[in-house]
């Protein structure tokens, strides 16, 4: 009997805990107000007092409508990989979303800073996936085995919501972490030698990346080793993120390894140049808003 109670007791508890953890997650039909919101660059209500749970099932219903809107994934983002970004949204892990087509512009764009309802810039980097080994990664070296360019890229996240600061980690992975535009660069090749390979790797950790405005004045930056103590470690983490969903990259795929800097607002007329000092063939990366 007393065997009985205690199978009882644990399937109540699992029972109260599944509820719990599904308890927040948006609506159909809060999740088609998000979109809504997402689409006419309107602030939308916050999603609040959510779980993990409750924010990986809110992102999948984002992504679904957004998929309809938008087509074809093209990639992925790894959002909060850098610390002193987790500690601005009070969480201490990094978080992911989806990257749809039309996302990624060319170097040189101009770009309305009123692109989103809560438009922002960074710093960051893309990565293009070359084989489907990146999901077994391990290592930042595994990463870079298994993709072929390394791309500079100055991220254009929208939170959207109608209070930013109170997202906590849940919140921004509701809203998809915020994927609205980016600009890239021109694309490093992934050198064919290993003994390369190791040295672009330390390069990439010891990389200073800074942004600039169109007079040279520094507007932010950091380090390459700012990302998880290595930014290929962004993708490290990310295979396992998805992995647990049933995901996987593929072949083509761009991956957003974070910040480099901090987030900050765009202004009408400010020029903006990312530079990544100590890597290799990196080029600058720049965007106009109007």
């Amino acid at each position: 009997m007393k065997t009985k109670q205690t199978l009882m007791a644990a399937l109540v508890a699992v029972a109260s805990v599944t509820t719990s953890a599904q308890a927040q997650c948006l609506t159909d039909a809060q999740a088609a107000d998000l979109v809504a919101n997402y689409v006419a660059k309107t602030p939308a209500a916050n999603p609040e007092n959510l779980t993990d749970a409750d924010g990986a099932c809110t992102r999948g219903k984002v992504n679904a409508l957004l998929a309809q809107r938008m087509g074809k994934v093209i990639g992925y983002k790894a959002g909060l990989t850098n610390p002193a970004v987790q500690k601005r949204f009070n969480t201490d892990k990094p978080v992911w979303g989806k990257l749809y087509e039309g996302m990624v512009l060319p170097s040189g764009a101009t770009v309305d800073a009123a692109f989103g309802a809560r438009p922002l810039y960074e710093a960051d980097m893309l990565v293009r996936v070359k084989s489907a080994a990146i999901n077994q990664a391990k290592t930042p070296m595994d990463v870079l085995d298994a993709v072929d360019q390394i791309i500079p890229f100055i991220e254009l996240p929208d939170l959207m919501v109608q209070a930013p600061p109170k997202l906590n980690g849940a919140g921004v992975t509701a809203i998809n972490v915020g994927a609205r535009l980016g600009v890239a660069g021109a694309p490093i090749a992934v050198p064919a030698y290993r003994g390369e390979r190791f040295a672009m790797l330390q390069a990439l950790a010891d990389m200073n990346v800074s942004l600039t405005d169109g007079a040279g004045a520094r507007l932010g930056g950091g380090k390459g080793s700012d990302i998880l103590d290595h930014p290929l470690n962004a993708v490290v983490w990310l295979a396992g993120a998805l992995a647990q969903e049933g995901l996987a990259m593929q072949p083509g795929d761009l991956i957003s390894l974070g910040s480099f800097s901090a987030l900050l607002p765009p202004k009408a007329g400010l020029s903006v140049t990312a530079t990544y000092d100590g890597l290799p063939g990196a080029a600058p990366v720049r965007l106009s808003f109007k």
